[in-house]
């Protein structure tokens, strides 16, 4: 049994066991994470690769428990999930036995946190971050945390368009936001629609002139 305790009169509680990442402790890299995240009642989070749960559980402590979705691809991750949701008294959370977001229906989340594994290839971090991209709100965040920097860095910027990075306590904090890249679109369609037209104007303006 892991313990956290958020308040003076608060202690969360968390069954794990050697098979799931960070079995005897909370793990540093998600206290890290959430100090970059600020968080609102009427969120909708997700918690991808979720672990025993701590992340989506903690945030439950803010965000409304039925506006949060928890995912793992493990099973043994997703049972632990459930225990330790209705342990610390949430029967609301969403929680998705999923391949990253394959099985996840919902769209439009505030937030989607991760602690991706990153000791290995890019295959799974890569797909997180497309995935995330799709199911984001405008205006939403990916927040990632890892331990390497450049990698992470430019897919993020080349998805996103932009990146901020946080090092906090020996890890780096990523921070994407999905903007509206269609909107900024359609207004330089709009500009250069009226400076063609307005070119068009002047050359009428010209020839008229020319002709006397």
């Amino acid at each position: 049994m892991i313990e956290y305790s958020v308040s003076d009169h608060r202690v969360l509680k968390f069954f794990s066991n050697q098979d799931v990442f960070s079995p005897s402790n909370i793990d540093l890299g998600a206290l890290a994470m959430l100090k970059q995240v600020q968080l609102k009642k009427g969120d909708l989070l997700l918690d991808l690769g979720c672990g025993y749960g701590f992340v989506g559980i903690y945030a439950a402590e803010t965000v409304e428990e039925q506006n949060i979705t928890m995912v793992d691809i493990s099973k043994q991750a997703i049972d632990l999930d459930k225990k330790n949701a209705l342990k610390n008294g949430y029967t609301k959370i969403s929680i998705i036995q999923s391949d990253g977001l394959d099985d996840v229906n919902q769209n439009g989340f505030n937030w989607i946190l991760s602690n991706p594994p990153y000791h290995v290839d890019f295959s799974v971090p890569k797909k997180f971050i497309y995935q995330s991209y799709e199911k984001l709100a405008i205006g939403g965040k990916l927040v990632m945390v890892t331990k390497r920097r450049e990698w992470y860095k430019n897919k993020l910027i080349s998805v996103f368009g932009g990146v901020t990075i946080y090092e906090v306590d020996g890890y780096f904090v990523f921070t994407a936001q999905k903007k509206a890249i269609e909107k900024e679109n359609n207004k330089e369609v709009k500009r250069n629609r009226l400076s063609k037209k307005l070119a068009r104007k002047n050359e009428i303006k010209k020839r008229r002139k020319s002709l006397g």
